[in-house]
C-alpha cells in the first residue's frame, strides 16, 4: 500500500523555480513540493545579483535579446531567448504582488520606481534587485506563500531516489508515474504517485571542489532525469563565477557581479587593474572571459587571489548598495569601503541540462524540468548575469500552462510497487562515501576546470569510471542514505560532464581547451546532446 495520496503535480525542489510553479498550479490542482532539506535552502536563497528584464524607458526587448545572444557564444535559441525576455516584466510584476521587497529609488521629478542596476554582458542597466540579497527575498515571500496554500502540499527532507516509469514497472505506458523518496526525517523509503512530475532540483556545481553554491548542489535532477531515460545536453558548459571571497574561513562566498556593474575594479596584489588585457568591456565582460582572465593571472604569477576594489566609491553608497556582502566581508576582518576584496573564482551555475521544450517539457511523457536543472536553449554555452532567476519565472510559468491544459486528459497512476531493502545491510563503511565525494570533486576541479585539454579530460574520464563501479557496488549492497544519494548522482554528473567536455573539438563560451584554443569556425555551432543507452 501506497504511504501517500496520488496527487496531481509532483515538484522535486523548493527553489524559485519550484515554488512558483506550484503556486500559479495550486488554485487548480493538487502539488505536492519535495525539498531534500528545508524549504529554502538552495541556489536561490543564495542568488545576489537579481533579475533581468526591461523596464527603462532607454532599455529594448531587442536589445535584452542581443546582449544575451553574444554571451551565448552562438548556441541561444533565438526563439526561447525572445520568448523569456519578453516575459522579463511580467514575471517581476507576479513577485510584487507576492510581496517580493525589491529596492527602489526616487527620480528627480519625485517619481518612486524600481532601482536598476547593471551587470556583466548588459549594455544597460536592467537587474532587478532587493540589495545585494535578492535570491533570499523571493524565496522567502514565495515560501510565506506557499505554507498558506491549501492545495501546496510540502515535505521537507524528502531526498528523491529514482523516478518511478512505466517502462521499469513493464508496463505499456512509458511515462512517469511516481518517485520513491527517501524520508530522511524518518529514515524510510516513500512511494508518491502523481499524474505530472516536475524537476526544480536546480544545478551541480557541487561535483567542484570549490563552489559558490550550497551543499546541496549535487545534481541530483540532472542524474534521475538521466537514469530515467531523459536525454541531456551541453553540461560541459559550467558556468564559474569570477569573484568569490577568498578566505580560509568563507566557504567560497559569492561577491555580486553588481560590485562590478557599480564601478568594482579588479587588481593584481600589487594594484595594477588587469583587464584590459584581455577585454575592452574590462569588468564587465562575460563571466567566462573575466573568469578565465583571473585564473590566467593567477596562475601567471603565482598567487592566491586576486582583488576587487570599489573603495573608491563612498561608504554610504556602498553599504547601501552591498549591505549584506559589507556585513559578511567585515566578519572576516575585510572592510569593504576602506579596503579591496580578495576574491577566486569558483565553480556557480551549471549552463546544460536535462533537454526541454519551450512548455518545459523532457523527452519523457509526464516528466517536466525547470530552473537550472533543464537545458531549455536560453544560456547556450555562457549564462548572462541575471538571467537565471527569469529563466526560473519563466518556465514555471510555461510549465503551468501546458500542465493545467493537459491534467484533465491525464489519469491517475496505478498502485506502484514499495521499496524493496530485503537485501541489503546498514553500512559499516561510511568513510568510502565521504572519500569517494572529496575525489569527485578534486578530479573535476584540477581537470574539467576553467582550463581544459584532452589529457586532463582522459585523466577525469579514468578516474570517474573507476568511481561509478565502485559507488553502484556500494549502492546495492547497502541501505540508501542521504549521502550515498547525493554521491549516486554526483559521479553520474561529473561522468556527463567529462562526456560532454570531451565531445566539443573546440573552444566556446565556457569550454576553453588548450588543445583547441579557438572556436569551430567551419561549422554552424552545435549543442552536445547525450542519450541515455
Amino acid at each position: 500500500m501506497n504511504t501517500t495520496p496520488v496527487f496531481d503535480v509532483l515538484v522535486i525542489g523548493s527553489g524559485a523555480a519550484g515554488l512558483s510553479l506550484a503556486l500559479r498550479l495550486a488554485d487548480k490542482a493538487s502539488v505536492a513540493v519535495l525539498s531534500k532539506v528545508t524549504l529554502a535552502e538552495g541556489n536561490t536563497l543564495y542568488a545576489q545579483g537579481g533579475i533581468s528584464a526591461v523596464l527603462d524607458a532607454n532599455d529594448t526587448l531587442e536589445s535584452h535579446i542581443q546582449d544575451t545572444l553574444i554571451s551565448g557564444a552562438g548556441l541561444c535559441d533565438p526563439d526561447i531567448v525572445r520568448l523569456v525576455v519578453s516575459q522579463g516584466k511580467e514575471c517581476i510584476d507576479w513577485l510584487l504582488d507576492r510581496g517580493v521587497p525589491f529596492t527602489e529609488e526616487i527620480s528627480e521629478d519625485g517619481t518612486v520606481h524600481l532601482h536598476l542596476t547593471r551587470e556583466g554582458g548588459h549594455t544597460h542597466r536592467r537587474v532587478v534587485h532587493a540589495a545585494d540579497a535578492t535570491g533570499r527575498a523571493i524565496e522567502n515571500s514565495l515560501e510565506k506563500h506557499a505554507r498558506r496554500h491549501p492545495n501546496i502540499h510540502l515535505f521537507e527532507h524528502h531526498n528523491v531516489i529514482d523516478l518511478i516509469t512505466g517502462k521499469k514497472l513493464g508496463r505499456d505506458d512509458p511515462r512517469v508515474l511516481g518517485a520513491y523518496v527517501l524520508d530522511t526525517s524518518e529514515h524510510r523509503v516513500k512511494v508518491f504517485r502523481a499524474r505530472v512530475v516536475v524537476l526544480a532540483t536546480g544545478g551541480a556545481s557541487k561535483a567542484y571542489l570549490y563552489t559558490s553554491n550550497p551543499d546541496v548542489s549535487t545534481g541530483d535532477g540532472i542524474a534521475i532525469a538521466w537514469r530515467a531515460g531523459a536525454r541531456v545536453a551541453n553540461l560541459e558548459f559550467i558556468q564559474f563565477h569570477p569573484t568569490c571571497l577568498y578566505h580560509p574561513h568563507a566557504r567560497s562566498y559569492l561577491i555580486s557581479e553588481a560590485v562590478r556593474g557599480e564601478g568594482g575594479r579588479l587588481l593584481l596584489p600589487d594594484g595594477q587593474p588587469f583587464m584590459h588585457k584581455f577585454d575592452p568591456r574590462l569588468e564587465l565582460a562575460p563571466r567566462d572571459i573575466v573568469a578565465r582572465a583571473i585564473d590566467h593571472e593567477i596562475k601567471r604569477l603565482g598567487i592566491d587571489c586576486v582583488y576587487l576594489d570599489i573603495s573608491h566609491k563612498p561608504a554610504d553608497f556602498i553599504t547601501g548598495h552591498f549591505p549584506t556582502i559589507h556585513a559578511r566581508c567585515l566578519e572576516f576582518g575585510i572592510d569593504i569601503t576602506r579596503q579591496p576584496i580578495p576574491v577566486v573564482p569558483a565553480a556557480h551555475y551549471t549552463c546544460g541540462g536535462v533537454v526541454t521544450d519551450r512548455a518545459a517539457r523532457t523527452d519523457m511523457s509526464g516528466l517536466y524540468a525547470i530552473g537550472e536543472v533543464s537545458c531549455t536553449g536560453l544560456h547556450g554555452a555562457n549564462r548572462m548575469a541575471s538571467n537565471s532567476l527569469l529563466e526560473c519565472l519563466v518556465f514555471a510559468r510555461q510549465a503551468a500552462e501546458d500542465i493545467l491544459r493537459i491534467l484533465p486528459e491525464t489519469p491517475k497512476p496505478p498502485e506502484l510497487p514499495e521499496w524493496d531493502e530485503s537485501k541489503v545491510s546498514d553500512s559499516d563503511e561510511e568513510v568510502v562515501v565521504s572519500h569517494n565525494w572529496d575525489e569527485i570533486r578534486r578530479f573535476m576541479w584540477d581537470y574539467v576546470g576553467i582550463v581544459r585539454s584532452d589529457k586532463r579530460l582522459e585523466r577525469a574520464r579514468h578516474r570517474v569510471d573507476l568511481l561509478k563501479q565502485e559507488i553502484a557496488e556500494y549502492y546495492g549492497n547497502f541501505r540508501v542514505t542521504s549521502d550515498l544519494l547525493e554521491l549516486r548522482n554526483l559521479v553520474i554528473v561529473a561522468e556527463l560532464i567529462i562526456r560532454s567536455a570531451q565531445a566539443r573539438k573546440e573552444s566556446r563560451g565556457l569550454h576553453f581547451t588548450l588543445d583547441y584554443p579557438h572556436a569551430d569556425e567551419t561549422r554552424l555551432p552545435e549543442n552536445t546532446v547525450l542519450s541515455p543507452p
